[in-house]
């Protein structure tokens, strides 16, 4: 290969390398043409491009990005799969493809910044897929606001009620303090009425006294003026 045109590859798989989601690498040993062809179809469909590449190249790619530690897995053929969509949905399509394929065999990837052994890519196709797991966040988010909603209705409602009850009990809380009010009054009343009472009744027995006095008055005349008429008959005798 000319140094041009390994220089050209070079930098185009490094672009691909540094504008992908995630790659996944496979020994493609065994595939046949029409099962190679197949694979690239059903990856295209996830949004990842299925190409075998030169393992010196693709370390010198490598070598300046995020995913130079890629070079360890960079042994034997290698095919590469950069994802540009959803690296989860791509490794479920890749781990179908194993067990469709007995010959293709999964090496590992590189996911987030970090490279995976082929377990940990291969578990990677147990997840769900990126939209499901937005779809069930965007569930969660709304139960939860459904939920504080009918808390916060909860809490409206129960405030109404007590802020009614109380305005129920103020007219009878001021209905009950009128007669209390109304009581030391009512108790002042016969106290004030006993008060005259006695101020009344003396005028009655001053008067009753009067009249005692008056009556035995005239009485004392009488005795006196009988006392007199015996003398008067004893000088008339003489």
């Amino acid at each position: 290969m000319a140094k041009t045109e390994k220089i050209e590859k070079v930098s185009e798989l490094k672009a691909r390398i540094e504008g992908a989601e995630a790659l996944f690498l496979a020994d493609f040993r065994g595939l046949t043409v029409t099962e190679s062809g197949e694979l690239r179809r059903t990856l295209s469909d996830a949004g990842t491009r299925f190409s075998v590449v030169k393992n010196t190249l693709m370390k010198l790619a490598a070598a300046d990005t995020a995913a130079a530690e890629l070079d360890r897995l960079l042994e034997g053929p290698t095919a590469v799969a950069f994802v540009e969509a959803d690296p989860v949905t791509a490794a479920k399509r890749l781990v179908d493809a194993t067990r469709k394929f007995r010959t293709l065999v999964l090496k590992g990837a590189f996911v987030e910044g970090r490279v995976l052994s082929p377990e940990q890519a291969t578990a990677l196709a147990t997840i769900e897929p990126r939209e499901i797991l937005l779809a069930k966040m965007a569930g969660l988010a709304k139960a939860e606001m459904s939920r504080a909603a009918f808390a916060f209705k909860a809490l409206q409602s129960r405030f109404l009620g007590l802020l009614q009850a109380y305005g129920e009990k103020l007219p009878g809380e001021a209905a009950q303090e009128a007669p209390a009010a109304e009581e030391p009054a009512l108790e002042a009343a016969p106290e004030a009425e006993a008060g005259a009472a006695p101020e009344a009744e003396a005028p009655q027995e001053s008067e009753t006294e009067e009249a005692a006095e008056a009556a035995e008055a005239p009485g004392e005349g009488q005795t006196e003026e009988t006392v007199e008429e015996p003398e008067g008959s004893e000088e008339e005798g003489a």
